[in-house]
């Protein structure tokens, strides 16, 4: 299955807390899109494995994706090695994707920084023709995206591009609360500890960025990415 935007994030959540809203609006013009998890996030403190990929897979239902699945790739203690660059590899020949997001260049979290290492890695690697990788037994065609973008996490990091994603906030906000484990819910397990992000001011913080960025393009909600690479247009009005 070709995809149009592939998300290749480090946690279950992360794409959605990331770049949901951007997904949502690209889908709704007939654009496919999935996600690929490269953890199970087995090392959060709430909840389990297996109860995330449950809600991962809720999530994926919100928000219309064409695929969702995990390279099961160790959660926290993973490097920007050869073995699991060649896993992302296989992922992006798989759907070769014309853009693919990713997680923010460093953050909070540090597996956020070395998961976007990796990635990047991983997208150039992805277009060597002698890098032989392997689907379902099959020699695997080279790839490489026109576009790699990086969402913005916790840290605050001036966006290169902002994408309005007004009419798409509530639904973006369901999918991240499909994440009951993660995030405030009051009927989740009271004997298990509250973390930064369970905190009901969490989704607040998301919020005011999501209106930040909006402010900043005349909308009331928007989504802000980075790039490496100089963005560019073909046409002055299609700039807000």
């Amino acid at each position: 299955m070709k995809l149009d935007i592939l998300v290749l994030s480090v946690h279950p959540d992360d794409a959605e807390l990331g770049c949901a809203g951007t997904l949502l609006k690209h889908i709704a013009m007939g654009k496919k899109a999935g996600i690929v998890d490269l953890t199970l996030g087995e090392l959060g403190t709430r909840g389990t494995a297996e109860i995330r990929a449950a809600e991962a897979a809720a999530s994926a239902e919100i928000l219309g994706l064409a695929v969702r699945e995990n390279l099961e790739i160790p959660d926290g203690f993973f490097q920007n090695t050869k073995e699991y660059q060649l896993k992302v590899i296989e992922a992006i020949r798989k759907y070769q994707p014309e853009i693919i997001i990713t997680n923010a260049y460093h953050d909070r979290h540090p597996d956020h920084g070395r998961a976007n290492q990796l990635v990047e890695a991983s997208v150039f690697l992805s277009g060597l023709r002698r890098i032989e990788t392997f689907n379902g037994g099959e020699l695997q065609d080279v790839w490489r995206p026109n576009l790699l973008l990086h969402f913005i996490q916790d840290r605050y990091i001036e966006p290169d591009i902002v994408i309005d994603i007004t009419e798409y906030w509530d639904t973006k906000v369901k999918s991240v609360m499909a994440f009951g484990s993660q995030f405030h819910n009051p009927d989740w397990d009271p004997n298990e500890p509250q973390t930064y992000i369970s905190s009901p001011d969490f989704i607040k913080v998301v919020e005011a960025r999501a209106l930040e960025f909006g402010k900043n393009m005349g909308v009331k909600y928007a989504e802000g990415f980075t790039s490496a690479k100089i963005l560019g247009v073909d046409n002055l009005f299609n700039l807000r």
